[in-house]
């Protein structure tokens, strides 16, 4: 492990070390030395084989006359596919013969495959004898053959998956059908309460009296003329049920559903009219109603006029109950 970490670190620093004249190294690839020249330069490289966005180093280091001025070009063009993370450093060595700069690149690559860096190029100038002037002699070191190997992160089955396709840049949302459902059921609201406003109401709930309304069906009953007519048995039927009708709208216990005989045992417990007349009124209708037996009109009359004097004796002993409770 120590071994691995000192290895790597002679490479990252080699490019530091190098001799005059030597040609700088690292570990990315081969340096690029001028030979001959007044002028040297060498290129490294942290890695040579990255992963998409994963940052790397890019070294320069030019070595020129003393009194010389470098000028490095900034971070990659971004037309490319490396572009720097971080802002260029220019680093100037400890030397008084020569000027020895390393200016450090950190840089990230957005795309697979083999990858150039485009880098603009090194301009140097400097003076002396050779030159004439100060300033006169130009040396430009293009920075063309700079790239990285990029690898993919993607599974190895990655290839048979198919992607969604892009998105359009404008997208028309739908109708907006809850909103006309809304306007739907807001407009049968309001015809619903239109409607219910112009229907007419019913009028006040008018109480009859259980007595007045049997007087006023013995009269319509007799105005009919059913006996003359004949019909003995129908109107003996009609009276007896206003009796019926008056007596379970009186006393609670004496509902319209109860048979002849269910009915003269709960007035028993009432001792309001006389048990003998009203058991056969009852008999004397359902024999009628049945059995098909016949009556005369004496009789017919005679039932009829009993009926009328059972709800008048029930109605005598209501008021006199009445009275007394007062």
């Amino acid at each position: 492990m120590i071994g691995t970490r000192r290895a790597r670190l002679l490479l990252v620093i080699a490019p530091l070390l190098a001799p005059p004249g030597a040609p700088a190294q690292g570990g990315g690839g081969p340096s690029q030395v001028g030979s001959g020249e007044p002028v040297q330069y060498g290129i490294s490289k942290s890695r040579d084989t990255v992963t998409i966005g994963d940052p790397f180093e890019i070294r320069v280091r030019v070595r020129a006359p003393r009194g010389a001025r470098i000028v490095f070009p900034a971070n990659p063009d971004t037309a490319g596919r490396v572009h720097g993370r971080d802002p260029r450093t220019v680093v100037t060595g400890d030397s008084v013969n020569v000027l020895d700069q390393v200016a450090r690149y950190t840089v990230a690559a957005w795309d697979v495959g083999r990858q150039r860096v485009l880098f603009d190029e090194i301009i140097v100038r400097w003076g002396g004898a050779a030159c004439g002037a100060p300033g006169a002699c130009e040396r430009r070191i293009p920075l063309d053959t700079i790239s990285v190997h990029v690898q993919t992160v993607l599974p190895p089955d990655s290839a048979s998956r198919v992607p969604k396709p892009a998105r359009p840049l404008w997208e028309t949302p739908g109708f907006p059908w809850w909103i006309l459902a809304l306007v739907a059921a807001a407009l049968l609201v309001v015809l619903w309460w239109w409607w219910r406003s112009r229907r007419p109401r019913p009028g006040p709930l008018v109480v009859v009296d259980p007595y007045e309304r049997a007087q006023r069906e013995f009269e319509r009953i007799e105005a009919m003329g059913l006996v003359d007519a004949g019909e003995r048995t129908r109107f003996v039927t009609l009276a007896v049920e206003v009796l019926r009708d008056y007596l379970a709208a009186r006393h609670e216990d004496a509902p319209l559903a109860l048979t002849s005989r269910e009915l003269i045992a709960a007035m028993r417990r009432r001792n309001t009219v006389p048990m003998d007349a009203l058991s056969r009124l009852l008999h004397e209708a359902d024999l009628a109603k049945f059995a098909g037996v016949g009556l005369t009109d004496a009789r017919a009359r005679a039932v009829a006029a009993e009926s009328r004097a059972i709800v008048e004796r029930d109605h005598a002993a209501a008021q006199r109950s009445a009275q007394e409770a007062a």
